[in-house]
């Protein structure tokens, strides 16, 4: 494929040169270290570094192109090609899908978008494709999947090259017939920075899925407003070319306000009478969840190992991206009840104790209020939370847990997360000022681990332990070093250390 079949569809801002046109191209990279024999390099702002600074690097391994939105740097070579475009993902975007021949209109693509419940649904949506029978690929914050391989995530959504790459090898999975396949799909968590950023720019997604929006990333989109138009990209025309279905959570204010493009076939899910794909005659205990799911004449009966009212809204989602591919009814169920639980979502830590401990995600005000609602609805004594708040992120948020942690548990250990640059004592400082506000007994302890003992120490039968924040993490950062830490591991050890299992 030489450099204007790449770069066909790309706004430039001056025309290519004759000789670059021609050119062949032998594949594309954005890092410098991935770049091989005449490659075309992507050299755009990041969140740390200029790419335009590892251009000289991309040209010594072979590159024989830059592609960026910014002018040609200082000293770099003339006889070079410096080809400026008007936006450097939405570049990257459209030459990957040029150079890969375009595998998002081969294959069945699900994108996931929200604060909370993105990776759980994505993996209920990737276990009912594949009770199904599809060859799939999961994109998300956990890991990927690739046709039962299991790859390291990088980012929770991937630049747009890696996605491609991934579907790609999604196509070569399948088999010399895979174009002609109904049975392939990716499902990819899709985040608010990737919206903004354009890293799915130009995709062909089959379907679309909003989960909810409660306040997050304010650091990066600096308001709600701004946060809720990044999600929003994704039911718009995304480059001309807007999703087939979108699934969208009625009960959930922003979802109400959520216009998809014309002729995009909606599908609003909830436990209201304005939903059209609705839960009903919900059982949630420590066993799991058993509901019914009406969706037009269908119904769907739900039998779940996964625990917690706020999984019923995931099942939900699930369940309407795959009715919109016509997965039957009985192939959605069995996905579900084959899906036990994703690792760092409401994980339930059982070592024989006589009292739940589950691990959560929630790092947001939001998130810890479900997650103490869900294990309010489980009817136990007492539920003891320990939580802290990441450093380096939107401190605005900070009290807001801690007022969420104090009014919902009967005894918080707050805690230090991952603290990065800052001061761990300050970020719990500013958690505390929520705290404080309510009755809730609570002590300080900066040792997450000796937190951790602390409410497992506290705990008697028949109470609920919540420790919220890392979820599926197995490290915490400092701001000199990084360590292995992992909150399920301490659980473990700690409860082995109580004398769990008792003999």
């Amino acid at each position: 494929m030489n450099g204007a079949q790449v770069l066909s569809g790309v706004s430039l801002k001056s025309p290519l040169t004759p000789e670059f046109a021609s050119a062949e191209i032998g594949g594309l990279a954005y890092d410098s270290r991935r770049v091989g024999q005449n490659y075309l390099f992507f050299a755009f702002p990041g969140a740390k570094a200029d790419g335009r600074a590892f251009a000289r690097a991309a040209v010594d391994r072979g590159a024989i192109a830059v592609a960026s939105e910014s002018p040609r740097h200082e000293g770099f070579p003339a006889a070079i090609p410096w080809i400026q475009v008007e936006h450097g993902r939405h570049a990257l975007a459209t030459a990957g899908r040029n150079f890969y021949r375009c595998p998002d209109d081969k294959l069945g693509l699900t994108a996931v978008t929200g604060t909370n419940g993105k990776t759980t649904s994505v993996y209920l949506i990737d276990a009912i494709l594949r009770a199904a029978g599809y060859i799939t690929a999961m994109i998300g914050t956990i890991e990927y999947h690739l046709a039962g391989k299991v790859l390291p995530a990088v980012n929770t959504t991937p630049e747009s090259l890696d996605v491609l790459r991934i579907l790609d090898g999604l196509l070569l999975a399948g088999g010399p017939q895979a174009p002609l396949s109904a049975a392939l799909s990716a499902t990819m968590e899709v985040s608010s920075h990737a919206l903004a950023l354009g890293r799915v720019y130009g995709f062909r997604f089959h379907t679309a899925v909003f989960t909810n929006l409660t306040r997050d990333h304010l650091d990066f989109h600096e308001t709600m407003e701004n946060y809720f138009r990044a999600k929003h990209l994704l039911f718009e025309s995304n480059g001309g070319r807007p999703p087939l279905f979108a699934i969208i959570n009625r009960d959930d204010d922003y979802g109400k306000r959520i216009k998809p493009a014309a002729g995009v076939e909606t599908c609003w899910y909830g436990l209201g009478p304005d939903a059209n794909l609705r839960a009903r005659h919900i059982d949630s205990s420590f066993k799991g969840l058993k509901f019914d799911i009406q969706a037009g004449k269908q119904r769907i009966d739900i039998d779940s190992r996964m625990i917690g009212r706020i999984n019923v809204y995931n099942i939900l989602a699930a369940a309407g991206a795959a009715l919109s591919y016509g997965i039957a009814p009985d192939a959605i169920a069995r996905g579900i009840a084959q899906c036990r639980g994703i690792p760092g979502r409401f994980e339930r830590i059982d070592e024989g104790q006589p009292f739940a401990v589950v691990v959560d995600y929630s790092h947001t005000d939001d998130a810890l209020r479900n997650a103490l609602t869900a294990a309010r609805g489980l009817s136990p004594k007492r539920i003891l939370t320990v939580f802290g708040c990441g450093g380096d992120r939107d401190r605005t948020k900070r009290p807001l847990m801690g007022k969420a942690a104090g009014e919902l548990s009967d005894f918080v250990v707050l805690t230090s997360d991952n603290p990065r640059s800052e001061d761990p004592l300050q970020i719990m400082n500013d958690a505390m000022v929520g705290l404080q506000r309510t009755e809730s007994k609570h002590v300080f302890e900066p040792d997450r681990e000796e937190a951790i003992r602390r409410a497992i120490e506290e705990a008697r039968a028949g109470d609920f332990v919540l420790i919220a924040g890392k979820g599926h993490e197995t490290y915490q950062i400092f701001a000199d070093r990084t360590i292995h830490f992992d909150d399920r591991e301490v659980a473990r050890k700690v409860l082995k250390e109580f004398g769990y299992p008792k003999a």
